[in-house]
């Protein structure tokens, strides 16, 4: 479903993503595990339309996405949750979702069922000002507000950053849940391993830019793994 093809990105004259190539598909969960500054977040937002690609190229669903900007791979099935949520803390739970939905072209003014049977809390804080939020409580809403759009990718940067470890495990169970239910893909950036296990079916390592290391979950080598997170 996701294609990329040696993908180049950078800031400047500074190359940070060195030919990456990479493939999700439908249904599959994969996560991109790597130390901070090995290029996991300027790959998403890439991905995203966040940045320019210097080069490569990057397909979903076998369409072009390269010049698109974020807006309209977002109405083509992505959806970026980043690192730090970035949700709109004077709007309410409720005026959060409905703003996305709008952004994501629905033709709907009510938040879809399966939002509060996920996430219960949203419900019973749907009144809430977003920035009155917990930090999960927050990264539920920033879920929320991507599902919405109704992707077919799921794209979540970090998720578990701030999180308290009971979250991160619901956080895993429900994506699993939705993944299932709502027929998305997920690619996932992660630190944290025991998050990535709980949610990815195949696991990519980069580092320095570059994907060194792909492997399935049945015979993951969780040691190898955990040495490429080691600072």
């Amino acid at each position: 479903m996701l294609q990329v093809n040696q993908l180049q990105v950078g800031y400047g004259e500074s190359d940070v993503v060195h030919q990456v190539s990479l493939q999700v598909a439908a249904g599959e969960s994969v996560a991109l595990m790597g130390r901070n500054g090995m290029g996991k977040t300027t790959l998403l937002k890439a991905l995203i339309g966040m940045l320019p690609a210097k080069s490569g190229d990057i397909t979903l669903a076998g369409v072009s996405l390269g010049g698109l900007p974020s807006y309209q791979r977002v109405r083509r099935g992505m959806a970026f949750v980043p690192q730090g949520r970035m949700i709109f803390p004077q709007l309410t739970v409720e005026e959060n979702i409905l703003v996305a939905m709008k952004a994501g072209a629905s033709r709907t003014n009510k938040v879809p069922d399966y939002v509060h049977a996920s996430f219960p809390v949203l419900a019973e804080m749907r009144d809430r000002k977003g920035g009155n939020l917990s930090g999960g409580q927050q990264q539920m809403l920033a879920i929320a507000r991507a599902l919405v759009t109704n992707p077919s990718l799921l794209i979540l940067d970090e998720p578990t950053e701030g999180i308290q470890p009971s979250i991160i495990k619901d956080m895993a169970r429900i994506l699993n849940v939705l993944r299932r239910e709502r027929h998305f893909a997920i690619l996932v950036s992660e630190q944290v391993l025991s998050f990535a296990l709980e949610l990815a079916d195949r696991f990519l390592v980069i580092d320095r830019g570059r994907i060194v290391h792909e492997e399935q979950r049945a015979t993951l080598d969780e040691r190898k793994v955990s040495a490429f997170l080691t600072v």
